[in-house]
C-alpha cells in the first residue's frame, strides 16, 4: 500500500503524528533561538555578555533534565490506557508553558524571580516534550504496513523542520519589522503567545484519533504492566542502552548546528541575526530532505543501516566545521550547515521506526519515550555549555570534534543493537 493511496485514517494518522510534533517542536525551538538571542540580558544578572549567554543556554539545557520524567508519566499512561489521550495531555502541558512564558517579568522588574519562573515553564516544556515524541512515532509506525515502517515514521520526525522554520521565520519576520530595542523590549514575546494558536490546532486534529491496533491487541492478550518502567528495565535494559546511545548523534548534530551556531556567527563573528536566521532556514530544508530520503531508504535496507551511514557521515561532518566556520565567510559557514542539517536527516529521521522496533508494544510507548529523551540529556542538554567553552578555549576545530565523538558514540551503539535488523516488530 502507497502512502498517497492511504485510506482516509491512516491519512489522518500521519497528519495527527506530523501536526502534533510540528506544534511541539515549534514550541521547544523559539525558547531555543529566544536564549541565543535575548533571555540573557532579560532573565539573567548582567556579569557579562559571556555569562549571560552561558546563563540562557544553561536554562536551554533544562529541559532536557525534564524530559526523561516526561517519558516515564506519559509512557506510563501511554501503555497502560492508551496512545491518543496521552498525546493530548502531552500536548496541552508543552503548550501551557510556552504561552505562560510570553507574560514573564524580566530580571530588571522582580530580580531573581524572573529566572526562577522561566526556568520552571522550561521544565514543564520539557516534561510535555518527552511524552510527545514516543507517542507520535508509535501513532505512526503502530498503523503502517511492514513495508512501510520506515516512511510513516518518518511522519513525526519531519516535524523538527517544520517546527524550526515556523520558529525562526517568525523571529525573522520580527527582526525585520521591528527595531532592535523593540524586538528586545517586547517583539521576542510574540512567537510564545503565538504557540496556543498552534495548540488549538493540534488537539483539533489530536482529538478525532483512534487507539491503534498494536496497543489494541496488546491489551485484549494481557493486562497491560501495572508498572512499565519497572518492566522495561527489568526485561528490555540492553534494548534500553543501544537505543539511548544511538540517538546522541542527532541531538548533538541539531544543537550545534541551531542554537550554539546561532549564538556564536551572531555574537562571536558579528553576522547579522536576520541574515544567519535565513541561511538557518535555508538549510533546515536540506534536514527535511534528508528524513525523507533516510526514511525511502530505511524502507530498503533497515532503518539501523541508514542510522549507521548517517553516523559516518557526521563523524566526516564534524572535522569539516572549524575549517568552515572559523574565517566566517558566509557561503562556507552555509555550506556547512547545509551539510549538517543534511547529514542530521540520516541520524534523526529513521529513529521514528528504529526506536519503536526495540521493544514490545506491552512497554513501547515508555521504551521509545526514555531512550529518546535520555539521549537527550546526554546528547543535547551540555552541547550548547560545552561547545562554548571549547570554543573560548581551544577554537571552532575542538566544538567538530565534539560532534564527530558523539557520532561515534552512535556509531557504536548501533552496532551493538545489529541482532535487532532480523527481530520484525510485533504488532
Amino acid at each position: 500500500m502507497a502512502i498517497t493511496d492511504a485510506k482516509p485514517s491512516t491519512r489522518r494518522v500521519l497528519i495527527a503524528s506530523l501536526v502534533g510534533t510540528s506544534v511541539e517542536f515549534y514550541d521547544f525551538y523559539i525558547y531555543a533561538t529566544a536564549a541565543s538571542l535575548v533571555f540573557g540580558p532579560l532573565f539573567f544578572p548582567a556579569e557579562s555578555p559571556s555569562a549571560q549567554l552561558l546563563s540562557a543556554y544553561a536554562s536551554l539545557g533544562l529541559a532536557f533534565l525534564a524530559r526523561p520524567l516526561g517519558a516515564w508519566l506519559f509512557g506510563h499512561y501511554g501503555d497502560r490506557i492508551g496512545r491518543k489521550s496521552t498525546l493530548v495531555a502531552s500536548l496541552l502541558l508543552m503548550g501551557a508553558s510556552t504561552t505562560l512564558i510570553a507574560f514573564l517579568p524580566t530580571y530588571q522588574m522582580i530580580g531573581w524571580v524572573a529566572p526562577l519562573l522561566l526556568c520552571i515553564l522550561r521544565f514543564g516544556q520539557g516534561i510535555g516534550l518527552g511524552g510527545e515524541w514516543g507517542g507520535a512515532a508509535l501513532l505512526a509506525v503502530e498503523n503502517a504496513p511492514p513495508h512501510l515502517r520506515g516512511r510513516f515514521g518518518m511522519f513525526p520526525q519531519l516535524g523538527a523542520p517544520v517546527g524550526f522554520i515556523a520558529a525562526n521565520g517568525l523571529f525573522l519576520v520580527l527582526g525585520l519589522w521591528l527595531t532592535p530595542q523593540e524586538f528586545l523590549d517586547w517583539g521576542w514575546r510574540l512567537p510564545f503567545l503565538g504557540s496556543a494558536v498552534l495548540v488549538a490546532l493540534g488537539l483539533w486534529v489530536r482529538l478525532k484519533l483512534t487507539e491503534t491496533p498494536a496497543f489494541r491487541k496488546a491489551i485484549a492478550e494481557a493486562e497491560p504492566p501495572k508498572v512499565p518502567i519497572a518492566e522495561l528495565f527489568r526485561e528490555h535494559l540492553g534494548p534500553t542502552f543501544a537505543g539511548t546511545f544511538a540517538a546522541i548523534a542527532c541531538f548533538a548534530t541539531y544543537y550545534l548546528a541551531t542554537a550554539f551556531a546561532l549564538g556564536y556567527a551572531t555574537k562571536s563573528l558579528g553576522v547579522p541575526k536576520e541574515t544567519f536566521l535565513s541561511i538557518q532556514i535555508v538549510a533546515i530544508l536540506f534536514m527535511a530532505l534528508g528524513i525523507a530520503l533516510a526514511g525511502w531508504w530505511s524502507d530498503v535496507k533497515s532503518a539501523r543501516y541508514v542510522l549507521i551511514a548517517g553516523c559516518v557521515g557526521t563523524i566526516a561532518t564534524g572535522a569539516l566545521l572549524g575549517p568552515m566556520f572559523v574565517g566566517g565567510l558566509l557561503p562556507l559557514i552555509a555550506g556547512w550547515l547545509v551539510l549538517a542539517l543534511f547529514m542530521m536527516g540520516f541520524v534523526y529521521g529513521p529513529l521514528g521506526a528504529f526506536l519503536p522496533s526495540l521493544f514490545p508494544p506491552r512497554v513501547r510507548y515508555t521504551g521509545a519515550s526514555m531512550t529518546f529523551n535520555i539521549a537527550g540529556i546526554l546528547g543535547a542538554a551540555p552541547v550548547p555549555l560545552v561547545a562554548q567553552w571549547l570554543a573560548d578555549r581551544g577554537g571552532l576545530a575542538f566544538v567538530g570534534y565534539y560532534l564527530s565523538l558523539s557520532a561515534a558514540v552512535s556509531l557504536f551503539a548501533l552496532w551493538w543493537s545489529r541482532h535487532h535488523d532480523k527481530r520484525a516488530m510485533a504488532v
